[in-house]
């Protein structure tokens, strides 16, 4: 199971992070100590000269820590079919200790790190590297995650064993059952439904609002209602999304959709719901640092492109995952 290409790149890939965030974290020890921008001295113009280098090692590797989740659940329903009784990446991440401690973690990664990539590009277009301190204190705290995330891959895929007998998702999410998996499949589907369109219509109403005004209020709105909908969606995706993709009433996987049979249609589903919930969370975390001269430019001319990705990601989603609702085979109306 570790020699599979998926398996040893995401170990591999991961070690390669630890080691460049280890370094960072190492150099902004030093920043934290000693930087002094308005200082001359031979050893500020030393930390500056590996701010520089070490910042853009840093956003490389955090930028693989994100796309690694990807990679993750790609190989995890890869390796399905090594194990008896696993159809799908559910049986896979419960046919070990740690699968599904490994997506958690690498789902809360992929979501610090990308915001990490973002201020860490407008401390260096600023020039006068306003948030130095800042987002090296912010490595500090991820650099924990990144060990956490290479530990439980290891553990996970070294725990792995073909002959394991495995349950899947008609076990984990069947409705009646027990846990938290199974209470979310049980929720009913016309609530649901009009949940999910509302949360969405919440998004496109406070998105628009940024877009037209200026408050301070409407960005932090559209970042609550950004969490709000990666939530209620997830939820959804479960509760009466996936019964309309596999046409069937009791299939309530969130994973199956992933795979070639249904079009992959997940990987859209998924990549442009964290689109839509990153460009909409963008606009409120970076509204505090506005104050700083030499960033609030830069933040004033980037907010309108997050706005718009923002719009047009939401857009494809409810598109993407409207589609099936509205024209397939399956009505769950009065279910």
């Amino acid at each position: 199971m570790i020699l599979h290409p998926g398996t040893l790149s995401l170990i591999l890939g991961s070690a390669i992070v630890l080691v460049m965030v280890t370094y960072g974290c190492w150099i902004g020890l030093q920043i934290l100590r000693r930087w002094d921008f308005s200082s001359s001295s031979e050893g500020q113009l030393d930390l500056e000269r590996k701010t520089s280098l070490v910042s853009t090692l840093a956003a490389y590797a955090l930028g693989f820590q994100a796309v690694s989740t990807l990679l993750y659940l790609y190989t995890v329903d890869d390796i399905h079919s090594l194990f008896v009784g696993a159809m799908c990446a559910t049986g896979s991440l419960n046919a070990a200790p740690g699968g599904w401690a490994v997506l958690a973690v690498k789902s809360a990664a992929l979501f610090l790190s990308l915001i990490w990539i973002a201020f860490n590009h407008f401390d260096q277009r600023a020039g006068d590297y306003p948030i130095v301190r800042f987002k090296y204190a912010a490595l500090l705290v991820l650099a924990p995650l990144v060990a956490a995330d290479l530990a439980l891959l290891v553990r996970y895929f070294t725990g792995l064993e073909p002959e394991v007998i495995t349950s899947c998702c008609g076990a984990l999410f069947s409705e009646g059952g027990t846990g938290v998996a199974s209470e979310v499949a049980s929720l009913p589907v016309v609530p649901m439904l009009w949940l999910f369109y509302a949360t969405v219509a919440a998004f496109l109403a406070a998105a628009l609002v940024c877009v037209v005004g200026r408050a301070r209020g409407s960005r932090y709105a559209l970042a609550g209602i950004s969490m709000a909908l990666l939530a209620v969606v997830l939820a959804s995706i479960v509760s009466f999304l996936s019964l309309y993709v596999y046409e069937l009433p009791t299939h309530h996987c969130p994973f199956d959709m992933l795979q070639r049979q249904y079009g992959f249609i997940g990987y859209p589903i998924y990549l442009t719901l964290l689109a839509a919930v990153y460009f909409g969370l963008l606009p409120g975390l970076f509204q505090p640092l506005r104050r700083i001269p030499s960033l609030s430019g830069l933040i004033a001319a980037a907010e309108p492109r997050w706005l718009t990705w923002a719009l047009v990601s939401v857009l494809a989603f409810v598109a993407i995952a409207s589609w099936p609702v509205l024209f397939g085979s399956l009505t769950m109306i009065g279910y």
